[in-house]
């Protein structure tokens, strides 16, 4: 699978933007550096972008740039919570997890009662993907494990999950700076999700 690309000229003209507000977020770190990609056209040199991405990412600045500055922004965008702890409770009672996944969750991971941000976005993932009925308690438990396995991989930018079915078989990947990848045919694609995305989630439930 490839991602679809946007143009600048094309982006700016639908997000309704300006060359310069475009690059202001850049410097401030809320467009990461790697989504302004160089091709080589007709017309020689041109700035393309991941085209959901982008309009998704200056979306949320758009909607919530009137109660946050943009370093506050900035701070939401960043992958790294590096100081955070909640209690379980707290994750409950601020709707990041219900009580029947997280209890899931700690009978798996048989962790403590306090969550650092590695741990949130585990239980996040988890409570995600199967209160929306895309994986069953068995891959929830794969996924798990490969977030588990993969702590610190997870923390670089542009880090996915796929998880596909062949044959009734399930298989859990975690992609990093993948621009494409292709899998067998018949090979069926049961979620593709952003795990930078459900960070910024998860920090938009805590803000």
């Amino acid at each position: 699978m490839s991602e679809e690309l946007i143009s600048k000229k094309d982006l700016l003209d639908l997000a309704g933007i300006s060359y310069g507000q475009l690059y202001r977020w850049k410097r401030k770190d809320l467009i990461p550096e790697d989504w302004f990609i160089r091709k080589s056209t007709f017309t020689g040199q041109e700035t393309f972008f991941p085209k959901v991405k982008i309009l998704e990412r200056i979306n949320k600045i758009q909607l919530m740039k009137e109660n946050l500055s943009l370093d506050e922004l900035a701070d939401m965008f960043s992958p790294n919570i590096a100081d955070l702890q909640l209690e379980k409770d707290e994750l409950v009672k601020r709707n990041i997890v219900s009580t029947t996944v997280l209890d899931y969750y700690l009978e798996i991971e048989k962790g403590g009662p306090t969550f650092n941000f590695s741990r949130i976005l585990e239980v996040y993932v988890l409570e995600k993907l199967l209160q929306s009925g895309e994986i069953n308690l068995d891959e929830g438990k794969m996924l798990l494990q490969v977030l588990l396995d993969n702590k610190s991989v997870i923390k670089q930018k542009n880090a996915e999950l796929v998880i596909t079915r062949k044959l009734g078989v399930s298989s859990c990947l975690l992609l990093i700076n993948t621009e494409n990848f292709q899998f067998e045919r018949g090979t069926k694609i049961v979620t593709q999700l952003s795990l930078m995305g459900c960070m910024e989630e998860i920090k938009s439930k805590l803000l």
